[in-house]
């Protein structure tokens, strides 16, 4: 378990949405200090909040924040694109580009590097992925795609650094209420409620977060015949 208490917090996409709630609240639970990093950081109105430059989709950027976060213990992978059509053949070149380079290979890059850091400060450590429900439900295209593989990934870090003392802790969830959720009138989790189920969590020494019934739910039906998932598939037979 591992205890936000005099951690040193590292977030991306923390400008606002889920990002800026985890800012927040990783103070609230005592944390020294947050790295609030974005492509453009805001400015903050805490002297606990660093503000740091970070594109998780280059790699001198990240090369950089390693350098200017060389004290970060707790790392969250927060900063995710999203799509604009449902269908993977209908997404453009750069669209598909962008969700892979941003909700895969960003992340994965970044604990890459933030891994050695991490693994020789001294403390509690860990590494949290936000996910999707849409991981398990690919009704999302590419983002779906993306962030099925980000899970894949997280499962074998998981695996490689709980040896090395970081605990590495996955969520899933559906819909946010937040600007990316704007366009849809589902059901959405209040930003706030899903950080405090995250951070409980992990406080808890928990490793895999379902924050909602769509996750639940979803998760469940993965044994069951495809058909019950994706029922579309039954009129076809």
């Amino acid at each position: 378990m591992t205890s936000l208490n005099g951690a040193i917090v590292l977030i991306t996409g923390a400008n606002g949405g889920i990002g800026a709630h985890f800012v927040r609240e990783a103070l609230a639970r005592g944390a020294a200090k947050v790295y609030a990093t974005a492509r453009t950081p805001r400015e903050w109105d805490d002297e606990r909040i660093v503000p740091l430059a970070l594109d998780v989709t280059d790699s001198a950027s990240i090369r950089a924040a390693v350098e200017a976060a060389p004290d970060v213990t707790i790392l969250i992978n927060n900063a995710g694109a999203s799509v604009s059509t449902p269908g993977i053949l209908t997404h453009s070149d750069e669209e598909i580009r962008r969700n892979v380079e941003t909700n895969f290979l960003g992340p994965l890059f970044l604990t890459r590097a933030f891994a050695p850091v991490l693994t020789a400060n001294d403390g509690e450590k860990a590494i949290i992925d936000i996910h999707s429900a849409l991981a398990w439900y690919a009704t999302a295209g590419i983002y779906s795609a993306t962030k099925a593989a980000l899970w894949s990934a997280t499962n074998s870090l998981r695996l490689e650094l709980q040896p090395l003392g970081v605990q590495v802790v996955g969520v899933h969830v559906g819909w946010v209420d937040t600007a990316m959720a704007a366009h849809t009138t589902d059901p959405k989790l209040d930003p706030a409620v899903l950080v405090t189920k995250v951070l409980d969590a992990t406080e808890a020494g928990e490793y895999e977060v379902l924050a909602d019934d769509t996750s639940v739910n979803v998760r469940a039906a993965l044994s069951a015949p495809l058909e019950a998932l994706y029922p579309q598939l039954a009129t076809t037979k």
